[in-house]
């Protein structure tokens, strides 16, 4: 089951608010949990005992670290973790790369990728590492903790909620009518991301990618790429906090106009923060940060953009990734930094350096990664052709959208509208608009076909 699917929206979703803000307050947690786990079912049959098993392994070795901190339970609870997600994310791409390196014929496992392990391994790992610095106290309630894990509106794809920033709304929490407007306006605006502009992004560029290609028709594609990856992803991550609010809880922003940064430093700032923020926390700063000589500084970061490029994938290409961003984020501390200040060619750079980028995560053959890669170089092809115009023609819409969408300008005009003599009616076009969108988006998913969000698969 996934948010934009007309399952969940006209039947899950109604039928849990109904139960949710009839039952008592010491009853919320419980419905909150069995939703949680029957919306996970729904998607992974009978993984949710997977799920379950991984939260109460954690749950039981943080109670041991906080009664005894020993690193040992930590490093039994992070071995527990990483053997987990390796085996049944990633021992089938070291089967095949000891294969084809050794010439073995070793037999691919027999398993399927759950839905959002990385993501809820990742909320376990932050859960020990916080309880063993004493950052936060233990979980004493087994049924608490698994319903943090499992909180559907973040399973399966984020952002990585850590159990300090949520303790407190776990024991006690208040919804009112304010803050439910509040997510389900913020609910439809990441559902409008995603059925509107991420997955007619996606027809476009799949529908270029069958033509004759050119030079321009690549970079078109590659355009395409970014903008799909960055509404699919901040959309979803739109409507898990606005679904977090509407039952109480505030989780933190995971994007901030990220491809409106100066730099790819800026860029890692509004980029899945989560991600970025669980990886210097406890990855780069145990390792010493950058308080330390310059090289093992540069080795530290290199060591946390090669496990952030292998994070989103088993494939070759997203460790390429990750090794991507580190040449260009070891080139700004060291040379370019001095010039990347706010100017425009600073805003172009990393546009271009991103888009690029997206384009080597979204292929996984590494062919046609090379192969893509010449095209946008304009090798083996000619600039322009007559497809290239028609599509241009009739997809440019969509790409102004796009471009307009990803930065704070609509919403600041917004804001200041809403201050001045002209707030009431700007009040009811707000509305107005925002069901539209939600109407439009109801439309479209019912006369689509089935497109899950991208970071399903990670």
């Amino acid at each position: 089951m996934i948010f934009s699917s007309i399952s969940f929206l006209f039947f899950f979703l109604p039928i849990l608010f109904l139960i949710y803000f009839v039952v008592p307050k010491k009853c919320k947690n419980t419905v909150l949990l069995l939703a949680s786990l029957i919306f996970y079912f729904f998607g992974e049959k009978y993984y949710v005992f997977l799920l379950i098993f991984s939260c109460i392994v954690n749950f039981i070795i943080g109670k041991k670290i906080e009664k005894s901190p020993k690193k040992i339970y930590l490093v039994c609870g992070v071995v527990f973790d990483i053997l987990l997600l390796f085996y049944f994310k990633y021992a089938n791409f070291f089967i095949d790369n000891f294969n084809a390196l050794f010439g073995l014929n070793i037999t691919n496992l027999k398993v399927i990728l759950p839905l959002g392990i990385s993501f809820f391994t990742f909320q376990n790992l932050s859960y020990l590492f916080d309880v063993y610095r004493k950052d936060v106290s233990a979980e004493t309630n087994i049924f608490t903790y698994i319903t943090y894990i499992s909180l559907f509106p973040q399973l399966v794809a984020g952002p990585i909620v850590r159990y300090r920033d949520v303790k407190e709304e776990l024991q006690n929490r208040q919804e009112s009518t304010d803050t439910f407007a509040q997510g389900a306006m913020r609910f439809t605006i990441g559902l409008g991301k995603k059925v509107l502009i991420a997955d007619t992004l996606y027809n476009v560029y799949t529908t270029v990618l069958a033509s004759e290609m050119s030079l321009l028709s690549h970079w078109l594609v590659a355009l395409c790429f970014t903008f799909q990856i960055y509404y699919d992803f901040s959309g979803y991550s739109d409507m898990a906090i606005g679904l977090g609010k509407m039952f109480g809880f505030n989780f933190l922003e995971n994007f901030n106009y990220p491809l409106t940064a100066n730099s790819i430093t800026d860029f890692w700032r509004r980029w899945h923060i989560s991600l970025s923020s669980f990886f210097r926390d406890y990855v780069y700063i145990p390792l010493g940060g950058n308080r330390c000589s310059v090289l093992k500084n540069i080795l530290n970061i290199l060591v946390v953009w090669a496990l952030t490029g292998f994070w989103h994938g088993a494939s070759w290409n997203f460790v390429l990734w990750g090794l991507y961003f580190f040449v260009f984020l070891i080139l700004e501390k060291f040379v370019l930094k001095k010039y990347l200040h706010g100017k425009i060619l600073s805003h172009i750079y990393t546009f271009v350096v991103v888009t690029l980028s997206f384009v080597i995560f979204s292929l996984t053959d590494i062919q046609d990664l090379a192969s893509f890669l010449r095209g946008l170089c304009g090798i083996g092809t000619e600039i322009v052709n007559f497809e290239t115009i028609y599509y241009l023609k009739n997809y440019w819409v969509i790409l102004a959208i796009s471009f307009i969408g990803m930065g704070p300008w609509l919403k600041n005009s917004i804001i200041k509208l809403q201050k001045g003599k002209t707030e009431k009616m700007m009040n009811v076009l707000e509305v107005l608009f925002l069901t539209a969108v939600l109407l439009l988006s109801v439309s479209v998913l019912i006369s689509s076909t089935f497109n899950p969000f991208i970071y399903f698969r990670f």
